[in-house]
């Protein structure tokens, strides 16, 4: 398998988990998403809409970080990373896509820099914007928690039962950037612990920015 990515990327640090998670091997490529290397004619051969990450696998190309962990769930089932009923995948599929489809796209890089660049925000004003949206999307996920803790179905502190689960593959890379930016995390105590509880893991850990060989502080 070849990954192409880049550390600070939250969509490639979810796929470098699963990958961990799963005890798949991969090459490591980095795409510098800040020098613009995902435009470069020889990525959009691979991703036509010019982003990371991007997974060669099964003499297949795959975009979209939920797209390739549903491939690999799919082709790669041990351990799950999705519950065994119907529900509890739905449940936790809500989870992830509070983070995919409502935190993600209004925080990411092209994003930030339109308001930078296009609307001309100074810098104060773009973190606003991140910070706010940011933390209405985390409460959000806390609210969905405390539900499933009602209905007995958090256990332990990872997002839904007693391992890792999809949801904790993009949870963990948005709390790193959301820390990041100085967003204000209080008052998500659940949302935390299930960080800190994937964290501890060796496959969380070595996934992270820092670890990675294009990492540069």
């Amino acid at each position: 398998m070849k990954l192409y990515n880049y550390c600070r990327s939250s969509a490639s640090f979810r796929v470098r988990i699963a990958l961990n998670l799963k005890g798949l091997p991969f090459d490591y490529i980095p795409v510098h998403l800040v020098r613009g290397e995902q435009l470069q004619e020889a990525h959009r051969a691979r991703s036509p809409d010019a982003l990371v990450p991007v997974l060669e696998v099964d003499g297949h190309t795959l975009s979209q970080s939920m797209a390739i962990i549903d491939y690999l769930e799919e082709t790669r089932p041990t351990p799950p990373l999705l519950p065994a009923s119907a529900l509890g995948r739905a449940q936790v599929r809500a989870l992830a896509q509070t983070i995919a489809c409502e935190i993600h796209p209004l925080n990411n890089l092209r994003v930030l820099k339109y308001l930078s660049g296009t609307l001309q925000c100074d810098e104060e004003e773009k973190a606003t914007w991140y910070r706010y949206w940011v933390r209405q999307g985390l409460l959000a996920f806390e609210r969905q928690l405390d539900a499933l803790s009602a209905l007995g179905l958090r256990p332990t502190a990872f997002c839904y039962g007693d391992a890792p689960t999809l949801a904790d593959c993009l949870l963990a890379p948005q709390i790193f950037n959301a820390r990041r930016f100085d967003t204000d995390l209080s008052g998500l105590p659940k949302t935390l612990a299930a960080f800190d509880a994937c964290m501890a893991l060796p496959a969380f850990d070595a996934a992270q920015p820092s670890r990675c060989p294009d990492f540069t502080p």
